[in-house]
């Protein structure tokens, strides 16, 4: 059996009766993690490998752990800083920056690898223009170089510990207001005003990310449709212009700012007709239920094999990886940046 384009969401900290039979359909492909399925380290280690051992090859199992206000694991996994606080680092020391980003994409990866879990969908490259509220302080800094030379820093410490890299929001959702959980964006901005929002998915595109996720907004002097949903973002730019050869990610197809494309079986398959690899449905099982109907006989080999990819790699488990000098050290090092005082940069 292979990886279908589909991931969504579970209700729980176990697998349901209905949790197991949607899982076992051929058009699913992975499983998304939140907080509500996370009770214990025992309790999430045996959760992903009930899902694990469900089909052959296994589903991805993947969950958002940025740090900061966007980590769903906290008891038992160390408290990660914002991508905002390793840019400050940067901006007092560039390199002591780079060797904080690289240590907590590696901390972070290693002790979810260390319970099983394949993938985070990080690093942000997103600007911080300071007006996008749902963005903030997920992004690493202002400038766009900065931001390339740390998510890739990042993205190398994750591939260190044993994860793929998967960054967002392809082509950039920092320049907006709006938050596209509840609306939908418009950037009205021309291409050509994009270059800086762009650089740091060209600087990555094809050889330190293995992933990108597609923002939900609409950059209306480009495109008519929004980026998730944009034959001329996903086809033409990102696998032609920045010739990236890894999956495309949609960002969740529940939110607000997808609704635009009509219901969820038209969303997914406008997704997919754009470019996407896999599309994300959480918190909506009916809806993901008239999705797996409505793409009945689908099936894409090439896609299959980009998210073949993101199977994590063997990694130490956890009482080994606690016991280990370079997971104290990153611990040490990540604890030492979040107490140091902010820069201040209008002193």
């Amino acid at each position: 059996m292979t990886l279908g384009p589909i991931m969504l969401d579970l209700a729980g900290v176990d697998l349901s009766p209905e949790d197991r039979n949607l899982l076992m359909h051929p058009l699913v492909g992975g499983v998304v993690l939140f907080s509500r399925n996370y009770h214990s380290l025992v309790q999430l280690e045996q959760l992903v490998k009930a899902i694990h051992e469900l089909r052959q090859p296994p589903l991805l199992v993947a969950v958002d752990q940025e740090g900061g206000r966007i980590q769903r694991f906290r008891e038992g996994f160390t408290e990660l800083p914002t991508a905002q606080a390793i840019g400050r680092s940067h901006d007092v020391n560039a390199e002591d920056g780079l060797a904080l980003a690289r240590r907590a994409g590696w901390l972070m990866a290693a002790e979810l690898r260390a319970v099983g879990v394949d993938m985070s969908f990080a690093p942000v490259l997103d600007l911080d223009w300071g007006m996008s509220e749902v963005i903030g302080d997920r992004a690493f800094h202002r400038n766009p170089e900065t931001v390339a030379t740390l998510a890739r820093a990042y993205a190398s410490g994750m591939r260190a510990a044993g994860m793929a890299a998967t960054g967002k929001h392809f082509p950039g959702h920092g320049a907006v207001v709006q938050d596209s959980h509840h609306t939908l964006p418009v950037d009205r901005r021309s291409y050509a005003d994009l270059d800086q929002d762009l650089l740091p998915f060209q600087r990555l595109a094809r050889e330190a990310l293995a992933g990108m996720m597609t923002a939900h907004v609409l950059y209306s002097e480009v495109d008519d449709q929004p980026a998730s949903f944009s034959r001329r973002w996903l086809a033409e730019e990102l696998r032609q212009a920045l010739d990236f050869r890894g999956a495309v990610f949609s960002d969740d197809l529940v939110m607000e700012a997808a609704s635009v494309l009509g219901d969820l079986p038209e969303r997914a398959k406008a997704a997919l007709e754009a470019g996407c690899d896999m599309v994300l449905i959480c918190n909506d099982r009916p809806g993901v239920i008239r999705v797996v109907e409505a793409l009945a006989g689908f099936s894409d080999p090439v896609s299959q094999i980009r998210l073949a990819r993101f199977h994590g790699r063997p990694a130490p488990n956890r009482e080994v990886l606690l016991a280990s000098d370079e997971w104290h050290g990153a611990r040490q090092a990540l604890s030492d940046s979040m107490n140091q005082p902010q820069l201040r940069l209008d002193a």
